[in-house]
């Protein structure tokens, strides 16, 4: 069982659980915003969410044997403690249970066409680990906006269908506040991305991958990483100063769980030089987006 749960990356798939749970439950019912599902469709729209996040991190797992053998050999599940086949098998049930129960969420909320969105997740995740991991940045993108879509997706099934004229306004604000949450996500996991490209260029180079750091070179991947860095950290403290200047509470949560993290990983990987530097700033990246998700506990306060 401990396998399998390493297997579909199970504290990946619990940040997006604790993620989704607190959009519902700490935002939008601690304003009363017009939401769609009932608690069982909001839980079966989870379950959609979470199988196909785990199918697609096995059929990963089931194309990166030749690459973890090398790059983290520690770590190899598939072969090692279960079988291709059945890990192939689990990702054609998980698959199709989460494209299933998408599709019964989406007619749930009367919008059947999103169902599409699950079979499209689920169709790109393939493609991800088959293809497009080996491009140059493309696969970096893909997975970093389908993580960001982990958070959209809950205002597009509980915000969207509840739209009414006089709540349009509200509906939008909340709106906006997910698409900040996952502009954040997408950021901080692309930079997570390129940085674990490096930690396994030896293994990608191996299988003719063209990441990052086998087209313009480890060293220049790193500095280039460094720059990319700044991005999130600059949004995040325009965002602090911009809109939660007034809330003292927000402003310390915020400099001392985000910005000084964020900071933190910047100067290093700027003179990060072996495997067990980049991935300890890994870490602390996963660290930073774990706060960011607690940090959707602060909005009583920041909107009262």
């Amino acid at each position: 069982m401990l396998h399998f749960l390493n297997l579909i990356r199970w504290k990946n798939l619990t940040l997006i659980i604790l993620a989704q749970v607190l959009i519902k439950y700490a935002l939008f019912d601690a304003f009363n915003v017009a939401i769609t599902l009932n608690s069982f469709g909001f839980f079966l729209l989870i379950a959609a969410t979470v199988c196909i996040a785990a199918a697609g991190n096995i059929i990963n797992d089931i194309y990166d044997i030749d690459t973890d053998i090398i790059n983290k050999p520690e770590k190899l599940i598939v072969t090692k403690y279960i079988s291709e086949q059945a890990a192939f098998n689990w990702f054609i049930a998980l698959s199709i249970t989460g494209v299933g129960l998408g599709f019964y969420v989406s007619n749930l909320v009367n919008k059947s066409g999103f169902a599409s969105i699950f079979i499209l997740v689920s169709g790109l995740l393939y493609v991800y680990a088959n293809y497009l991991k080996r491009t140059f940045l493309i696969g970096n993108i893909v997975i970093s906006a389908l993580v960001g879509l982990s958070i959209l997706i809950i205002g597009l099934f509980e915000l969207l269908p509840a739209i009414t004229d006089s709540n349009q306004p509200t509906q939008i604000m909340f709106f906006k506040i997910l698409w900040d949450y996952a502009v954040f996500a997408f950021m901080i996991n692309l930079v997570r991305e390129l940085i674990k490209d490096i930690e396994d260029i030896d293994g990608d180079y191996n299988q003719d991958m063209k990441t990052l750091p086998i087209i313009i070179g480890r060293e220049r991947a790193i500095k280039t990483v460094f720059v990319i860095s700044l991005i999130p950290l600059f949004a995040v403290t325009y965002y602090v100063v911009t809109y939660l200047y007034k809330q003292q509470i927000a402003i310390i949560y915020f400099l001392a769980c985000i910005i000084a993290p964020l900071l933190y990983v910047t100067i290093n990987l700027f003179s990060a030089t072996t495997k067990k530097e980049l991935a300890h700033l890994s870490n602390i990246l996963k660290l930073i987006l774990f706060f960011g998700v607690l940090s959707l506990l602060l909005y009583p306060f920041i909107l009262k």
